[in-house]
């Protein structure tokens, strides 16, 4: 019985998150007011997330909305690529949300990480000159973009968030383009 009653409270905490999260923001949105929502005690929400990042990580719907690259000149899934994540992390204060608790939890981490497996590696398999080194490549992307984001959106290091997003582009996208497509550098 206690691990139903888990359940239904982990069921309506979630859903109380995604309405609060919806209407207000995750920075506005409070453990509070979704508890009060959810009609429990705010420790419960601490007691099952632990902060209002966990909670969020889990609640969230996260969609990198890759292009569709079945047409796209493979010499430029790269520039096409990076300007697509800069768009997303620009428009997108969730994803912004996800990393920065990703880079102390590890729930939000493993949530990161499913994202990019499961949405980048479709691409990478896809482009990569062996099969088999998919995975690694995929990974390389997302180091290469989580890393960007990290200085530019979260600690916002001058150079990086200075850069206009063309610069930035003609910067990451021929790296990201190797990390794809390119030879094998072992």
């Amino acid at each position: 019985m206690t691990t139903r009653r888990s359940d239904a409270t982990r069921a309506a905490i979630l859903t109380a998150a995604r309405e609060r999260f919806a209407a207000d923001g995750f920075e506005r949105a409070t453990i509070r007011a979704i508890a009060a929502d959810a009609r429990i005690d705010p420790s419960m929400v601490m007691r099952y997330y632990g902060n209002k990042e966990g909670l969020f990580a889990a609640a969230a719907e996260f969609d990198l909305r890759l292009p569709d690259f079945a047409g796209a000149e493979p010499t430029a899934v790269g520039e096409v690529l990076v300007r697509h994540f800069l768009e997303r992390w620009e428009g997108d204060d969730t994803l912004l949300a996800l990393l920065r608790a990703a880079v102390t939890q590890e729930g939000p981490a493993e949530r990161m990480r499913a994202i990019f497996a499961g949405q980048l590696g479709p691409l990478a398999a896809r482009l990569a000159p062996e099969a088999d080194q998919a995975p690694l490549r995929a990974g390389l992307v997302a180091s290469q973009m989580l890393g960007f984001a990290l200085c530019r959106y979260v600690l916002r290091l001058p150079p990086m968030a200075g850069l206009e997003r063309d610069e930035a582009v003609a910067w990451l996208g021929p790296t990201v383009q190797r990390y794809l497509t390119g030879p094998d550098s072992l």
